[in-house]
């Protein structure tokens, strides 16, 4: 389509044509310029996650070509009144977050994203919207990659044994109601898994696939399966189907496990020394998504907080 044409149908000038395809350029889109005008192929199109990518929802995307963690975006955002369904997304992150302080690699690829959400909860319910996130994440993994992914408990995501997305979550609330709710969702899509026990989903189907398509599909499941806390969840209590849910999602109902406690928080390495709480058998979560651990004496439940699983697997 030619300069001139554009310019008449958008009735600006040829020169504000001219500057918004060389945005487009620098933003990666590839466009020829011909004597006949200007010629954009969609198949040419490359994984963009701009906010404008997303049709008539674009003003509830927040796109970072760099930042240090979509997390520390989103809190911004929310402390400045953004409203419920804020998605921040980053092509890449200089310091990814994971539980406990622990660093997730956020190589050029992945799919780096938070969701700001004001559930109309208490703040001890606050994990029910991490068991939706983690649903609605390893159903669409399953889905992309053609292979089931696993729950791990409190936040991991799994495919044959190795990580492919994990979960964060951080809250914010007055007296015992939420304030605001931020989940923050690593994957290895595009990437190569940063360690041998990780994988991408490009190294599990063996070619590129859209981040964008990913990040659709997991916001289409988490309003879906939203819904089931509002009507299955008591107060204070969880929601035994949401349970049920994230329990038939999980390999590793049944395994030896030990939950533990890292001694140094601040250590972001995955060699940091930690203190072993209980060792015996994980028999899934809660209504309120607590890790059930039976010993030889006793049934445990054990808050997401601080600790993690490590199962015998």
């Amino acid at each position: 389509m030619s300069g001139n044409v554009l310019a008449h149908e958008m009735g600006i000038s040829r020169v504000a044509v001219w500057k918004a395809v060389q945005a487009l350029l620098e933003a990666g889109y590839a466009i020829e310029t011909k004597d006949t005008g200007y010629l954009f192929s969609p198949n040419n199109e490359k994984d963009f996650l701009y906010p404008w990518e997303f049709g008539e929802n674009e003003g509830n995307f927040h796109h970072y070509l760099s930042t240090t963690n979509t997390m520390d975006r989103a809190r911004e955002l929310a402390l400045r009144g953004a409203d419920s369904g804020t998605v921040i997304t980053a092509d890449r992150q200089t310091a990814g977050k994971c539980r406990n302080g622990r660093t997730w690699i956020s190589r050029s690829g992945g799919l780096y994203f938070s969701i700001l959400e004001r559930p109309r909860l208490t703040i001890a319910d606050y994990p029910l919207f991490s068991l939706v996130l983690q649903i609605a994440v390893v159903k669409t993994i399953s889905s992309v990659c053609g292979k089931t992914a696993y729950l791990r408990w409190p936040n991991d995501i799994y495919i044959n044994n190795r990580k492919i997305a994990a979960i964060t979550t951080e809250v914010s609330g007055e007296g015992d109601l939420l304030t605001w709710l931020i989940g923050g969702i690593g994957i290895n899509v595009n990437n190569k898994g940063p360690t041998i026990k990780a994988i991408s989903c490009a190294e599990i189907i063996k070619r590129q696939t859209s981040r964008k398509e990913i990040l659709c599909k997991i916001l289409e499941e988490f309003e879906t399966t939203k819904k089931i806390i509002y009507s299955t969840a008591i107060y204070s209590q969880g929601s035994s189907a949401l349970a049920a849910e994230w329990n038939s999602l999980t390999d590793s109902i049944g395994a030896k496990a030990a939950v533990f406690e890292p001694k140094n928080k601040e250590n972001d390495s995955n060699k940091e020394p930690v203190e072993i709480l209980k060792r015996g058998i994980f028999k899934g979560i809660d209504p309120l998504g607590r890790c059930i651990l039976e010993t030889k004496d006793e049934t445990l439940v054990f808050n997401q907080g601080s600790v993690s699983l490590q199962l015998a697997i």
